[in-house]
Parts: structure tokens; C-alpha cells; sequence
């Protein structure tokens, strides 16, 4: 049976086998890394040392919190920061919405001050379209407003913007389920909560996780090259929907006749898994909220899938997609 081909990176990537082994080591030290005793301490260490890993790898100077995810560390963001407004994009993950439901929208007319936190994504996940955060960073900061940038889909693939808070999540570079951090410049910024992770995360710490995140982040390298991932995006040119600054590794493709939907079946059956980004909810589909804020017509909505790459796909399989998508008619 001809093995299938997996593109759908930016739900979630394979566990790489540096991680796993790093997860099996952190297993063996079963211990509360919150316990006094010498199995905790020992416990306690590894944590350190895979929080401090994880920091270097990702050039960051700041703290770090580790979380269950990118959806806890933006509920931590957005719901224990010390601004009194909370500010959105409209392209923001859903995470983001359910994390802060009364958020203020963001446009250009939106007045800033030091009263504000304002959450922009640093790459959307379903299009590639890459936000100049590091830019806004400059422009905001005169008025005191604090950055929040979600870096799920950028963290471990391209450096991380300039911002006061990020967020990252393992299982999106190869690192495990289950695991992910809000980085902080000071933790002034946020109100504490008691707990774990210096009262700032209540629950413990997932040590084995954390182990396999350092890991994943420092193995690194990607199956596909640059020139490959290029060439890819060539060859499908005609039919991936540009934004701007895009990623070389989420393409929205909107193909010529077929629906979303049809395209799904297909594919998968052809052995191909890929996604509709968020436009698949509870087996029906309906527009997407991100391509209606991109300014995508229904019509074009409704005909577009998500292909995401990640540090497993290889050459050969982006070529067998390609030959793949230009037969579906």
C-alpha cells in the first residue's frame, strides 16, 4: 500500500525521535519537580535546564512560563496581564477569541496608551501571511502598549519577533502534545496566580514534555530546503492566494472549480491529509473568519484548502502533491 503523505503541519507535526528520546529520559525522573527531596530536585533540574534550552534556541533574554499549549499561555496573556484593554487583530487564532471574548478590534483607528495590550500573530495560520510585528513594536511602543504575539506558527521556523509577550507551542515544530510557553519580558507584566511556574501557572510542571520540547527545538533542520519549498510554492503559483510577506510552508490554495469539501474527499483518498484551516467546523463547512478579514470572496473561500509543511516533508512528497493537485479536475 502506497504510504500516505501527511500536510497538514500547521495542526500539528510529527513528534520528532530526538524528542521522544528526550521524553523517555525525563520519564525516568518520575519525580515533583515542586518536591524538596533529592528525586525532586533532580526533577527539578532537568525542568530548569529544558526551560533554559528552550530560551537559547529560541533567542530569547526574557522569562519563560511553561503552559499546556498556545491556547493556556494566551488565556495567561490576555487574561492575567496587568493592561486594562485588551486589543485584537482579526485574524487572531480562535484561541485568542475564546481566551478574551470582549476584546477590542483592532484597525488603524484605534487610539493606544499604556493602558493596552494588543495581541497581533506573528504568522496566520491559514494563509502563511507573515506579520511585521518587530515593525508595530517600534510604532507602539512610544505609547506604553504592551505586544502579544502568537508565534505557534512561527516559533522554531523563523526567528521570533520583537514583542513584550510571546507564545509558542511545542507540537507545532516536532515537540510533544501537550506542552507549550508564554515568554515574558518582566514579570511585572502579569498579575500572579499562585501555583507553579513561579505563581504565575497553576499545575504541575509536564517535566517529560518539557524535555521533549528542548529537543525538538534543538534538532532543528527540515527534510525540505528553502530552494525546495520555493520551488513548491512555484509550481502552484497560480492558485496559492498571496497576502503580502508570506511563509514558505502554509499556502492557502484556492483551486479553479472544485469545493473545499470535494477537495478534502479527494485528496484523502489519494492519500494526501490536508486541511480547511479553520473553515471545517462540526462537519459542515462555512466561511472562513480569517479569509473574510484577508478580503476573500465566498465564492473563492469556499474552493480554498490549507497545505502545511513541516520539518518531515520531503522533497518527493511535495512533488507527488503537486502532480497530484494539477489532476484534479
Amino acid at each position: 500500500m502506497k504510504p500516505r503523505i501527511y500536510l497538514d503541519h500547521a495542526a500539528t507535526s510529527p513528534l520528532r525521535t530526538e524528542a521522544k528520546a528526550a521524553m523517555e529520559e525525563g520519564f525516568a525522573l518520575w519525580a515533583n519537580p515542586s518536591s524538596p527531596h533529592a528525586e525532586g530536585r533532580k526533577a527539578k533540574s532537568a525542568l530548569e535546564d529544558a526551560r533554559d534550552r528552550i530560551k537559547r534556541s529560541l533567542g530569547w533574554d526574557g522569562e519563560l512560563i511553561f503552559t499546556s499549549g498556545a491556547s493556556e499561555a494566551l488565556w495567561i496573556a490576555l487574561n492575567r496581564t496587568k493592561a486594562k484593554r485588551r486589543i485584537v487583530s482579526a485574524v487572531e487564532h480562535d484561541a485568542v477569541f475564546r481566551a478574551a471574548p470582549d476584546a477590542e478590534s483592532f484597525d488603524d483607528e484605534t487610539s493606544l496608551d499604556e493602558s493596552c495590550v494588543l495581541a497581533i500573530q506573528h504568522v496566520n495560520s491559514e494563509t502563511g501571511v507573515i506579520n511585521p510585528v518587530s515593525q508595530m513594536a517600534v510604532t507602539v511602543k512610544p505609547t506604553g502598549t504592551k505586544l502579544l504575539s502568537d508565534c505557534a506558527q512561527s516559533a522554531g521556523k523563523i526567528d521570533l519577533p520583537d514583542a513584550d509577550m510571546v507564545v509558542v507551542s511545542a507540537h507545532k515544530f516536532g515537540g510533544p502534545i501537550g506542552i507549550g510557553a508564554l515568554l515574558v519580558r518582566d514579570y511585572n507584566l502579569l498579575e500572579p496566580m499562585g501555583g507553579h511556574e513561579r505563581g504565575y501557572r497553576q499545575g504541575t510542571e509536564n517535566m517529560p514534555a518539557a524535555l521533549g520540547m528542548a529537543a525538538a527545538l534543538e534538532a532543528g533542520a527540515w527534510a525540505t530546503s528553502p530552494p525546495d519549498r520555493a520551488s513548491f510554492a512555484s509550481t502552484l503559483a497560480a492558485d496559492i492566494q498571496t497576502f503580502g510577506d508570506q511563509t514558505d510552508y502554509i499556502f492557502a490554495l484556492a483551486h479553479p472549480t472544485l469545493s473545499a469539501q470535494a477537495l478534502l474527499i479527494r485528496l484523502d483518498a489519494m492519500g494526501f491529509a490536508v486541511s480547511a484551516g479553520s473553515a471545517c467546523s462540526s462537519g459542515t463547512l462555512k466561511k472562513s473568519r480569517v479569509l473574510d478579514a484577508f478580503g476573500v470572496s465566498d465564492e473563492v473561500a469556499s474552493r480554498t484548502i490549507r497545505v502545511s509543511i513541516g520539518w518531515s516533508t520531503t522533497p518527493d512528497e511535495l512533488e507527488q502533491f503537486a502532480s497530484a493537485w494539477a489532476s484534479l479536475t
